[in-house]
C-alpha cells in the first residue's frame, strides 16, 4: 500500500498515571479520533519505495516510547497514515496504564522497515485486508461489513474494483461519517495528503470495517510469526472475497 508528511510530531501525549483502560469499543474509537487530531494536514500523496523507507526511518522506539518524526517523511500514503494513527492510539492507551503492552512486546510495532506481510506493519501495509487480518489474528478487534453499524473511528478498507490482491486498487482509511449515498473518512488521500475526503458508495466494490475492541490482546503481537503468507501472497496472487471473509473472520455486523 502507500505513505506521506513533514512536521515534527513526536508522540507527546498527556500522562495520566494509573488510569483504567477504556472499557468499550465506543471509547476506544474516541481514542482513534483524538489521535487523528494530532496529525498534520495536507503535505501531498506519494507511495514509492522511497516514501516507505522514509516513513520507516521516521518511526523509532526508545526507552519504551515510539516517536514519530514527521519532519522526515514528506508526502505519504493511506496505510502509512492510518498506521501512524494506530500507533498513536496505542501509545495513548499505554500512557493511561503503564502495565498495558510493556516495551518488550511493543517493539515489533515500531519496525516499519519490512516487506508486505511481515511483522506488524508489513501486515497492515499489505494489499488486501491487512488491518482486518491482523485484528483477527490478534483477536484484538472485530471485522464487519455493515454500513449501518459503522462508528466514527473504525478502520476501513475499500476496494475500487472486484480485484483483490495483485491487481487490486484500494484505499485504507478511518471512517468518520456517511449519508445514504456517500462515505466520509480520514487518511492520506490523493492528491492532497492527510485529511478528510468524501466518496460515493457507488464507487466502492468491496468494503471491510475493522474496530479495535480488545486492546489487551495486542500483547499477542509478540507471539505471531514473522511473516503472514496469506498477506505476503497478495503482492503476486489474486484472491476472492470469500477467501478474505474467511481469513479475517468477517461478520455481517460487529
Amino acid at each position: 500500500m502507500k505513505f506521506f508528511l513533514p512536521l515534527i510530531l513526536a508522540i507527546a501525549l498527556p500522562s495520566c498515571a494509573q488510569v483504567e483502560l477504556p472499557q468499550t469499543s465506543r471509547t476506544l474509537n474516541a481514542e482513534v479520533l483524538t489521535a487523528i487530531k494530532s496529525m498534520p494536514s495536507g503535505k501531498g500523496y506519494a507511495a514509492s519505495q522511497k516514501d516507505v523507507d522514509r516513513l520507516a526511518a521516521s518511526v523509532t522506539l526508545k526507552n519504551g516510547v515510539i516517536t514519530q518524526d514527521l519532519e522526515k517523511i514528506g508526502p505519504t500514503f493511506c496505510s502509512g497514515a492510518t498506521y501512524l494513527v494506530f500507533l498513536r492510539t496505542i501509545e495513548r492507551l499505554r500512557l493511561q496504564n503503564s502495565s498495558f503492552l510493556p516495551a518488550e512486546k511493543w517493539a515489533r510495532f515500531a519496525n516499519l522497515g519490512v516487506a508486505d506481510g511481515e511483522e506488524i506493519f508489513g501486515r497492515w501495509n499489505a494489499n488486501g485486508p491487512g488491518t482486518a487480518k491482523l485484528f483477527a489474528d490478534l483477536n484484538c478487534g472485530v471485522n464487519f461489513t455493515s454500513y449501518d453499524h459503522a462508528r466514527p473511528g473504525d478502520f476501513l478498507k475499500m476496494w475500487w474494483t472486484d480485484a483483490i490482491g495483485a491487481k487490486e486498487r484500494g484505499h485504507l482509511v478511518i471512517y468518520l461519517s456517511q449519508t445514504p449515498t456517500t462515505l466520509t473518512y480520514w487518511s492520506a488521500n490523493q492528491p492532497n495528503g492527510y485529511g478528510k475526503k468524501t466518496t460515493p458508495k457507488s464507487k466502492i466494490k468491496h468494503h471491510l470495517f475493522s474496530r479495535l475492541t480488545t486492546p489487551k490482546n495486542l500483547t499477542k503481537a509478540s507471539q505471531i510469526s514473522k511473516k503472514d503468507p496469506f498477506l505476503a501472497d497478495m503482492l503476486r496472487k489474486d484472491f476472492t472475497w470469500s477467501q478474505v471473509t474467511k481469513a479475517c473472520k468477517v461478520k455481517t455486523t460487529p
